[in-house]
């Protein structure tokens, strides 16, 4: 096996085996990198050019049920600064977001049972009815397939879901007492339903191997999701994982390239994390084949309460200041916003 061979029968064929990315993952040096880099940035321009879609993300509610061992919204850190926004702290991000540009609304939230079926359905058709040409994402976490349904039937377009890790005995180390197999049956709903859906892993969980990381290649191109969001895992100071190490921002960007090749009309976020490890994460991720940012849209005052890991970039920058940044950000890496609903030319409602 040769690691360049490897590269160009992922560009050509868009897929690997097993054997070839544990291979790949293994053996990649600085030019084989470079090489992976370039494939998946041509990938990326031949389906989307250079646009970069904007997503406008709402942060619902610090409170979560779940105890995930790496999450500071983790119902156990006793330490966390808990809110929920109101229905129209809700509707006032949406319109901010809507005369900045923004076209997709993300509503994001630890698994709260406050924000019941028909809270959610409550909100989502008030924003649907203002704005019925914007899209809206739902990442909420795992639900029973009859609230997704009543999600998706009251207007939202896509969920993400993300799968964290593809391999069992990993997946369930950092999530006590939760079944490797009901995420990915949610997914599964999701999908069916008919939601543009979206699943996604960490890169660096402590214990990973590259053995995992391969598993969660190949489960991303067998489930072919709409969306991706791979990020690297950023300890949070009150949780049980507080003494690791973050995840290598080289690393992550090598599976972001990965999966742009494996699925070339994925929408793949260049997240928040990778510049809060590095202050160029974010360009070196549209680099390597992404082309999703989401920008924060939340009350002022709430946004250092949502707090997954610790150091998060741009945490406090007012909104019109950050999408002038942003954008010129972009401009400088060789990109361009492009304002609109950025769906998967695959996916389509």
């Amino acid at each position: 096996m040769d690691v360049i061979n490897i590269i160009e029968k992922l560009y050509k064929t868009n897929d690997a085996s097993k054997e070839e990315l544990l291979y790949l993952l293994d053996n990649i040096d600085e030019n084989s990198k470079e090489l992976l880099i370039k494939r998946a940035n041509e990938t990326r321009k031949k389906y989307y050019k250079n646009k970069v879609y904007m997503r406008g993300l709402i942060e619902l509610t610090s409170f979560c049920k779940k105890n995930c061992l790496y999450c500071g919204l983790r119902r156990h850190n006793k330490n966390a600064d808990r809110y929920r926004l109101t229905l129209d702290e809700i509707l006032e991000c949406v319109r901010k977001g809507d005369k900045l540009g923004y076209k997709t609304f993300v509503l994001q939230g630890g698994e709260d049972e406050y924000f019941t079926d028909d809270k959610m359905v409550e909100i989502i058709k008030a924003i649907k009815s203002e704005f019925p040409d914007n899209a809206i994402t739902l990442s909420l976490g795992e639900r029973s397939y009859d609230s997704y349904k009543k999600m998706y039937d009251a207007g939202a377009d896509r969920y993400l879901l993300r799968h964290e890790s593809a391999s069992k005995e990993l997946y369930e180390s950092i999530h006590p007492g939760e079944p490797f197999e009901k995420r990915r049956n949610c997914l599964k709903n999701l999908k069916d339903i008919g939601y543009q859906s979206g699943a996604g892993f960490m890169v660096g969980i402590p214990g990973q191997t590259n053995e995992d990381l391969v598993n969660d290649l190949r489960f991303v191109k067998e489930f072919e999701p709409a969306m991706c969001g791979i990020g690297p895992f950023i300890p949070h100071k009150d949780t049980p994982l507080r003494n690791y190490e973050h995840g290598s921002l080289e690393k992550t960007v090598i599976c972001l390239a990965i999966v742009r090749l494996l699925l070339p009309k994925v929408l793949l976020p260049a997240t928040t994390a990778l510049s809060s490890i590095d202050p160029k994460g974010r360009e070196e991720g549209l680099k390597a084949g992404g082309n999703v940012i989401m920008p924060n849209l939340s009350p002022m005052s709430v946004r250092k309460k949502y707090s997954l890991y610790d150091n998060k970039a741009y945490i406090l920058d007012e909104d019109a200041e950050y999408r002038t940044m942003i954008e010129q950000k972009i401009n400088e890496a060789g990109y361009e916003v492009e304002v609109s609903r950025g769906d998967n030319p695959e996916f389509r409602k």
